[in-house]
């Protein structure tokens, strides 16, 4: 099978989220998508993160209605910071069956080449792009292990829903109705 490896701290996950794994998993030759929940980004402050197995079951509660959605947990048992190489080698160890690709927001890849080994992802999995509003110069669109799929563009950021909560405004529509759900009865980012 091949798989798209969608990377992220899901905190929380949202319709954002949703749409463009839906749209990898429905509109290119990916046959499912899986979520990995990154307990800690080396390149992100956690004060506002919420533990790794509640995003996690957050992202299980949202993907749970569509087959060509998943959620691993592989870096969490890694250690931290989970550096996105080290987690491809792991991933493909474990499942020698399936071939993988990064999926990434084109916001991201100005700043791929910060990434440890960036030269060996693309070698070793390539990378499907997705759109992402005000993204910075790259020289990356004649890559040949760059594949940009056309998605809707959504600005809409984890940042603001928690924004959103802490304030009391409503989050419906913004996430999994589900996701919602469980963030009022867990009482999540107030």
């Amino acid at each position: 099978m091949k798989i798209g490896l969608f990377f992220g701290s899901f905190n929380p996950i949202h319709i954002g989220h949703m749409i463009i794994a839906n749209t990898m998993a429905s509109a290119t030759d990916l046959e499912q998508v899986w979520f990995v929940v990154s307990p800690q980004n080396p390149f992100k402050k956690n004060s506002s993160l919420l533990h790794e197995f509640d995003r996690y079951d957050m992202v299980q509660r949202a993907v749970a209605d569509n087959a060509l959605l998943r959620v691993t947990d592989i870096e969490f048992h890694m250690p931290k910071p989970s550096y996105t190489i080290d987690t491809l080698v792991r991933i493909q160890e474990k499942f020698p069956q399936h071939e993988f690709k990064l999926i990434m927001g084109e916001d991201n890849l100005a700043q791929f080449p910060k990434w440890k080994n960036h030269d060996k992802i693309l070698e070793y999995v390539g990378l499907y792009v997705y759109p992402r509003p005000a993204s910075a110069p790259h020289n990356f669109k004649n890559h040949p292990a760059v594949r940009f799929v056309e998605a809707p563009l959504l600005d809409i950021s984890a940042t603001y829903l928690r924004a959103c909560l802490k304030n009391g405004s409503s989050i419906r529509y913004m996430v999994p109705e589900a996701v919602e759900q469980m963030i009022r009865i867990k009482k999540f980012y107030i």
